[in-house]
């Protein structure tokens, strides 16, 4: 094929005008700030693309390609974000909010959500975490995955986002994580392995920063070794939106789709780069073959008609918000309120202007907005409920709110405040964060209430101790020592439109929580395993804690935190009996059983945590637990029932830099049913059979790596006894413990240079071949 001409239809498809080059070249930017390139007379149609994780930002006129503008014109439903839904621990309602996005998107000719957000909270001062799910990617890949389900099953494109390593937003654009392998496989590559392989999305967003100095958008090893090579992703990547520095490099790499479009200037570069050799043609058209695919992909794609009216969605964005309130504490009872129990102040500028999502790209204007205040009036059903704000908000338009610039009114506020609380029964405080203090764009200084909200707080408290703790927040904030002045504490997140609603059916008992934290709420962040690499300096940042991340980093080091992972109170108890583990027909999983009873006055909904431990003796450093596989059951006041929640084996797995690859480890693993990760109520013992090593011995490696390896052991102990007879016999010095331990360290080619040594440098050599041939043919180390 000349590089100036044409190119045939992609494999399989109908015959239709070739594409020139300038054709094929202009595939691979977008036509505008939120739509692809088409080409009618090739039968490529354009696809309107959205912000969505949860909501759509729709353009000012749907299908003009969108605009910059970070507020939505039209209204679209605003949903609980990931912050929200990953403290729902339920994938099902994902899948059905998920659901319901597609049905907007395809209602306004939208064809491709931007999302889900999947990236780990490495720390708790990411500005963004509102729009990722947990600090653990199992949960994070469920939550993400029905998301992808939801959409592509009602014929609306996912974009998963962002890969990789996208963890802070200090030096975005730029930033190099540096990550060794193996966490950067177990911990920040898991859920989108997860999700690439089980669930199929038609796209992945690359992200800005590098990954270990090599931006992503140009990154071969992950865009094509790695999503495509290993995992076996069969749609397009599309950059992040100004994330292609090199276009050129950049389809060489494995990006497809570069976002948004340059005008022609990067077409033109592509142009360039095959007419003088320096793109091979046969990667662009490979390039233009998937991109011919995905835009077909979404025109062809089955969607049925929306089936939800306005007052639906909203109503599944307040069913959605109920199930991820997280009641954090509850002492004596205070909550549920009673419209009985007399007078209730409800005190805080949040409660009448409240935070329903984070700020940035993800702003969706509401078809409707439920204020806590509002809703907290209806649901006391004729009980006094009266307001006091108690602080401003920055940027905060209510009517009645004092200046943000004007400390002497918020003296006067919160003056007013304190006489409320004091002259009523119950006081409920909205205190949190306003988009000032967390946004897409830049990580936050600290996890601190602001100053004001914590002394109105204190004089709170010392007027009517009788105060249950409602929280805003996109991100966590700090709560101690605080929190063990105040009898109830409720995580409220950022929980969209209907998040009042939801609230004040959670605060009057109507709902039953049933929320769990997602991430770790430390005493301090000094205690965040990240605390000391995070954000970085000159264009790096080191994930030095490795695997311990969050709740994995916390248990390791034995830190007391405010509230662990998982946990999450109910107006009922529940309790935990019979833990059983049976391996499956397959031997690819284990059914853990465990029968959960509702202990309690109320109906509640439990969630049943697995978690693994071990092996005792592990070759790598391990947290002492980590996420294995969840499920969730209802019950009714005094019913039972056994939960059955199948693990992987394969999640038993660490990455082996060495082995290069996934590898079991043999021994005995805990398996544990919890109603959080510090909250274990019963255990077990596991027997797994490990997987072959795949190691390649050499004289580089030690003898403690030798007598581990099942071929390499028996071969250098033989090899010992033969070399020791040979010298005259007598006790072999690897029979002796303390000599055996002294030299565990030492490579084998070291020790052979030895005169006493019982192997020579050539025999060395000849070990190190014959334990390869015998682990290549299976052959037994004594054959």
């Amino acid at each position: 094929m000349t590089n100036d001409q044409t190119s045939p239809p992609p494999a399989g498809e109908p015959s239709r005008p070739a594409l020139t080059l300038a054709e094929r070249a202009s595939l691979t930017s977008g036509a505008g700030d939120f739509v692809t390139t088409a080409l009618p007379q090739a039968g490529v149609p354009a696809v309107t693309l959205s912000d969505g994780p949860h909501g759509l930002r729709l353009p000012k006129e749907a299908g003009d390609g969108g605009q910059v503008d970070l507020h939505s014109a039209a209204p679209a439903t605003c949903y609980p974000p990931a912050v929200a839904l990953g403290s729902s621990w339920d994938p099902e309602l994902a899948h059905r909010v998920a659901g319901a996005l597609a049905d907007e998107a395809t209602a306004h000719g939208i064809r491709v959500l931007l999302g889900p957000g999947i990236n780990i909270k490495r720390s708790p001062l990411c500005g963004r975490n509102f729009e990722y799910f947990s600090e653990d990617p199992l949960l994070t890949a469920e939550l993400g995955g029905a998301m992808v389900r939801g959409l592509q099953e009602s014929g609306v494109g996912a974009a998963l986002k962002h890969y990789a390593a996208n963890n802070q937003e200090t030096d975005r654009m730029r930033v190099s994580a540096d990550i060794d392998e193996r966490p950067l496989r177990e911990i920040y590559l898991r859920a989108f392995e997860r999700i690439v392989r089980r669930d199929r999305p038609w796209s992945v967003m690359s992200s800005y920063n590098a990954v270990n100095g090599v931006t992503l958008s140009e990154n071969t090893r992950l865009l094509t070794g790695i999503l495509r090579g290993e995992w076996g992703f069969d749609g397009i990547v599309m950059s992040d939106w100004g994330a292609v520095r090199d276009r050129v490099a950049a389809l060489r790499a494995g990006l497809d789709l570069q976002m948004p479009g340059t005008q022609g200037r990067t077409d033109r570069e592509v142009v360039t780069a095959v007419t003088d050799g320096t793109l091979d043609e046969a990667v662009l058209d490979t390039t233009v073959e998937r991109l011919v695919r995905f835009a077909r992909r979404t025109a062809d794609a089955d969607r049925p008609e929306p089936r939800m009216s306005v007052d639906d969605h909203h109503r599944l964005a307040g069913e959605a918000a109920d199930r991820c309130v997280v009641l954090l504490k509850n002492d004596d009872g205070l909550l549920p309120l009673s419209p009985a129990a007399g007078s209730v102040a409800v005190i805080g500028e949040l409660a009448r202007t409240p935070r329903y999502q984070g700020a940035g790209s993800s702003q969706v204007t509401p078809t409707r907005l439920d204020t806590p205040l509002e809703a907290l009036r209806v649901q006391a059903d004729g009980a006094r409920v009266d307001f006091a704000p108690g602080y401003t908000l920055p940027g905060a338009e209510a009517a009645g709110t004092a200046s943000a610039d004007a400390p002497e009114d918020d003296a006067a506020l919160a003056a007013a405040a304190v006489r409320l609380a004091a002259a009523s029964d119950t006081v409920v405080l909205f205190l949190g964060l306003s988009a000032h203090d967390e946004s897409e764009g830049f990580d936050r200084d600290h996890i601190d209430l602001p100053d004001t909200q914590l002394r109105l707080l204190d004089s709170i408290v010392a007027a009517n101790p009788r105060v249950a703790v409602v929280l805003s927040n996109g991100g966590v904030v700090r709560t101690d020592p605080w929190h063990r002045s105040v009898p109830a504490l409720v995580e409220g997140w950022l929980l969209g439109q209907a998040g009042g609603g939801a609230l004040a059916r959670v605060l009057f008992g109507e709902v039953n929580p049933s929320g769990k934290l997602a991430e770790t709420i430390p005493l301090r962040l000094e205690d965040s395993p990240s605390h000391l690499s995070f954000p970085g300096e000159e264009g790096h940042v080191r994930y030095g804690e490795g695997v311990f991340v969050g709740y994995r980093g916390y248990d390791a080091a034995a830190r007391e935190v405010a509230f662990p992972f998982g946990h999450g109170l109910s107006y009922t108890t529940f309790a935990y009996s019979g833990l059983r583990v049976t391996p499956e027909a397959d031997g690819a999983r284990y059914a853990v059983a465990v029968t959960v009873a509702n202990t309690g006055p109320r109906a509640g909904r439990e969630v049943v945590q697995i978690y693994s431990t071990g092996p005792a003796g592990s070759s790598v450093a391990r947290p002492p637990r980590e996420l294995r596989g969840f499920a969730s059951v209802t019950l009714a006041p005094g019913e039972s029932r056994e939960v059955v929640v199948h693990v992987s084996r394969d999640d038993l797995a660490h990455y082996s830099e060495r082995e290069g690859g996934w590898r079991v480890e043999g021994g005995e693993y805990g398996i544990e049913a919890g109603s959080s990760s510090r909250d274990i109520r019963r255990s077990a013992v596991l027997p797994v059979e490990g997987d072959p090593s795949r190691l390649t011995l050499t004289g580089r490696n030690t003898v403690a790596e030798w007598l581990d390896h099942p071929v390499g052991g028996p071969l250098l102990m033989k090899a010992f006894a033969e070399g020791r007879a040979a010298a005259g016999g007598g006790p072999s010095a690897m029979e002796n413990p303390a000599i055996r331990r002294f030299l565990a360290g030492t490579p084998l080619d070291v020790i052979a240079e030895f005169p006493q040594s019982p192997v020579r440098p050539e025999e060395v050599v000849a070990l190190a071949e014959q334990a390869s041939i015998a682990r290549v043919t299976g052959l037994s180390a004594s054959r």
